[in-house]
């Protein structure tokens, strides 16, 4: 085995384990943002989500995804990740991004591992979303439907050598294939639930606190960190240049998005509110994830300023249409990884860090790229909301997706696991 390979693996491997890591950050976020009394249902979903998405994504979901097939689905390879190896390298994706160092020489269960921990962090986008009012088993049954069939499918169409793939759509780690894809799935969960009690009385908005702050802090940070995985891992090649590159333009983008959502905040609010800050860092990861081996670190404070306002407004205006999601996933995940995707079409430019790619419309590409993004942007959204919302139907058909009013307010941590994690705190049929 060459040195080449040894390298690249163990780049693929180490930061699949920061991706991987991620999830204590999302599980941290998500309870921090939530109520005492739904600690351990949120924290309990966050943990088993991704036993559940393993098993989904490498039953079939690998195959769908990578397997030889059509411009629309993959086929060989299809089942346990049996048959040859059939994932095709970044470099041919984008047109010979890493002619080098083709990840082609990664070992399949390597690949599998860094493909797997984005699989589950799509799925665990829905849970913050759907807090604190669905029932235990019906979100670990959509998880499982999702990461075995809507995700791969997209992550074919973009990343597997698909349609879009082949029009020319970019999407370097996945502002659209992993964000987007979990913010849709999200939405039509939040539609077919319905806001939590008590969230909208009387024509008015009552704003329902977390009940931790430091853990939501604690939680974004471990998010931060494991970004740095998340982004650079996407070469799928130890570059020194590309993931130097990506490094810098990923950070650049959280801190000034932080700064926009707090001064945004500030001006709206009337005070500068930690929890924008802290879904303004996570915007500003979120809108970077596609552009960010394709933009100047000059474009990535941009981009980064933009998302952080957007994540703000957003916030307030999903408030204002009535749309209970609890933890600001659709505003970080669905609102800023269309515009992540959409920043490739206005700011990509060829030969950043040795990169051949498209140009965006602000260079000599014109809007050909911009127009190219946006048919991505709408054919994900229209596929993933449609079979989310089909997936969403048929379990509350069956098995039902809400939990009962009672057992809404005595808390899920009671209801669907008969325990809960600050026992001492818990007073009974209280409404917050």
């Amino acid at each position: 085995m060459d040195i080449t390979t040894i390298v690249n693996t163990i780049w693929v491997l180490v930061t699949a384990k920061l991706v991987f890591f991620m999830n204590l950050g999302f599980a941290m976020v998500e309870s921090g943002f939530t109520r005492t009394k739904n600690t351990t249902n949120i924290l309990s979903k966050n943990f088993i989500v991704f036993a559940v998405t393993s098993l989904a994504f490498l039953f079939v979901g690998w195959g769908l995804m990578f397997g030889d097939g059509n411009g629309f689905i993959g086929f060989k390879g299809l089942f346990l990740l049996q048959g040859p190896d059939n994932s095709p390298s970044i470099g041919d994706n984008y047109k010979g991004v890493y002619s080098a160092l083709s990840w082609v020489k990664v070992p399949l269960y390597a690949k599998f591992f860094f493909q797997l921990a984005f699989c589950g962090t799509a799925a665990t986008i829905v849970s913050g979303a759907v807090a604190e009012r669905i029932k235990y088993t019906s979100f670990i049954i959509f998880s499982f439907l999702m990461c075995m069939f809507i995700y791969p499918i997209v992550g074919h169409w973009v990343w597997g050598g698909g349609w879009l793939s082949k029009l020319g759509m970019l999407d370097f780690a996945g502002s659209t294939v992993v964000h987007s894809v979990g913010g849709w799935a999200a939405l039509a969960g939040v539609l077919l639930l319905g806001p939590r009690f008590g969230k909208y009385e009387n024509g008015k908005t009552n704003i329902i606190p977390g009940h931790s702050l430091p853990l939501a802090t604690i939680g974004t940070f471990v998010l931060w960190f494991g970004w740095f995985g998340f982004n650079p891992g996407s070469t799928m090649t130890a570059d020194p240049i590309a993931i130097s590159h990506i490094v810098v333009t990923t950070n650049t983008s959280a801190t000034t998005a932080m700064i926009s959502s707090t001064i945004i905040s500030y001006i709206l609010l009337g005070k500068p509110d930690l929890g924008m800050t802290l879904n303004g860092c996570l915007a500003g990861l979120v809108a970077i994830t596609a552009p960010c081996a394709f933009v100047t670190v000059a474009a990535s404070m941009i981009i980064g300023f933009i998302a952080g306002i957007l994540v703000v407004l957003s916030v307030i205006f999903f408030d204002k249409i009535k749309i209970d999601d609890p933890v600001g996933a659709l505003s970080v995940h669905l609102v800023n990884g269309i515009f992540g995707t959409l920043s490739v079409g206005l700011f990509a430019k060829n030969g950043i860090c040795g990169i051949t790619c498209s140009d965006g419309l602000l260079y000599k590409g014109g809007i050909k790229l911009l127009l190219t993004q946006i048919v991505g942007i709408i054919s994900v959204g229209i596929f993933v909301f449609i079979t989310s919302l089909i997936f969403w139907i048929l379990i509350k058909k069956t098995i039902g997706i809400r939990v009962s009013l009672k057992e809404e307010i005595e808390g899920l941590d009671i209801g669907e696991h008969g325990n809960i994690s600050y026992p001492e705190f818990y007073i009974k049929k209280t409404y917050f």
